[in-house]
């Protein structure tokens, strides 16, 4: 099984392309926000001590489209790291 695109019918390459371009979009025009969003759900960890990563866990479940939740969870993840 190859996974050159290459090897790709035309429609299959094109629809690949489409969702890369949606995808740079959303993270493009979602990226100040997501990292703003991330900022906030990491200044609660003082406060809510113990029930931080549960709560952190149920507010970035209502977060809406999941690709922008995966990019406040990135951002919450790489805070973290730097602590």
């Amino acid at each position: 099984m190859s996974f050159n695109l290459a090897d790709r019918p035309h429609a299959e390459r094109a629809a690949l392309e489409d969702e890369k371009s949606r995808l740079f979009d959303l993270w493009q025009s979602n990226l100040g926000k997501s990292k703003g969003e991330a900022a906030r759900l990491f200044g609660e960890r003082a406060k809510r001590k113990g029930k931080w990563a549960e709560w952190v866990r149920a507010e970035l479940d209502t977060l809406s489209p999941p690709e922008y939740a995966n990019m406040v969870r990135s951002e919450v993840n790489r805070l973290m790291a730097a602590k």
